[in-house]
């Protein structure tokens, strides 16, 4: 396996699970697999995601319409449907095309390889009887992960001041390196890594950086669920709100929606 310094930075398609076979086991370490589809807009955000861990299904959804939270979580196969451009779930039924570049990335995680694919996409459909256009992220990711893993993220679209659309995503405690890592910024669907480090506040109000940049966060509503299986436990927190502020390279968000994220995870 070729050292990290050796694999081309933003682009290490060698190692993405559609290039290679991931073995469902790497000693300990079951393989996890999911994808997360997020939509957020100034009165309707939504996501929905399939996961699955050694091969054992789990799925979720939440919608926030501005006044009223709605979610579940299932445990069964095909229950959320996110794939092949499609997003089935609960009252959602919407397509979604690429909205701009895709951004892969893979990075050591202790003894192991894991592997994300971050895609701004734009989305058109129904939620219950009302039609919707959306933008948002989509998010594919796999590997190997620690068996005790945590993380926090931001993930979000908007309209700089300058009146370009916007999209960006930043990780910390996982593809978080200095070069090469997760971190992007989508200017018009052209994406350029942002710097490091990059510190998402423990309160999920903030994302900050060295070059003084701050986008600030504002909660409006919180999916949150804490699950304990013994060997597999999931403790998350992933609000709903709105940005403003600015981003590396003095880019102004205007309006932006969003989510921010804690999870710690034993799997």
């Amino acid at each position: 396996m070729p050292t990290a310094a050796a694999l081309p930075p933003r682009l290490r398609r060698a190692f993405a699970p559609a290039a290679i076979p991931l073995p469902p086991w790497r000693g300990a370490r079951p393989l996890k697999r999911w994808r997360y589809v997020g939509l957020y807009g100034p009165d309707l955000m939504l996501c929905a995601a399939s996961v699955r861990i050694a091969g054992l299904p789990q799925a979720f959804w939440a919608i926030w319409d501005g006044s009223d939270l709605r979610d579940a979580t299932v445990f069964a196969p095909g229950a959320v449907a996110v794939r092949d451009g499609v997003l089935r779930a609960g009252p959602a039924r919407l397509r979604w095309l690429p909205d701009g570049e895709p951004v892969e990335t893979t990075s050591r995680h202790g003894s192991a390889w894991i592997w994300t694919r971050k895609q701004p996409i734009r989305a058109e459909g129904t939620v219950g009887d009302r039609r919707v256009e959306m933008r948002g992220l989509v998010d594919d990711s796999a590997g190997h992960h620690a068996r005790e893993t945590a993380w926090r993220w931001c993930a979000g679209v908007g309209v700089s001041a300058a009146g370009a659309p916007l999209a960006w995503n930043v990780c910390t405690g996982m593809h978080d390196g200095a070069l090469a890592s997760e971190r992007t910024l989508w200017v018009g669907g052209a994406a350029r890594e942002l710097p490091a480090p990059s510190e998402i506040a423990t309160g999920l109000d903030a994302v900050r950086w060295p070059d003084g940049a701050i986008l600030r966060f504002g909660e409006q509503a919180r999916r949150a669920r804490r699950d304990d299986f013994g060997l597999l436990a999931s403790d998350y927190a992933q609000p709903f709100g709105t940005f403003s502020g600015t981003l590396p390279g003095g880019v102004d968000v205007a309006r932006g929606w969003g989510v921010m994220e804690r999870h710690t995870a034993r799997w």
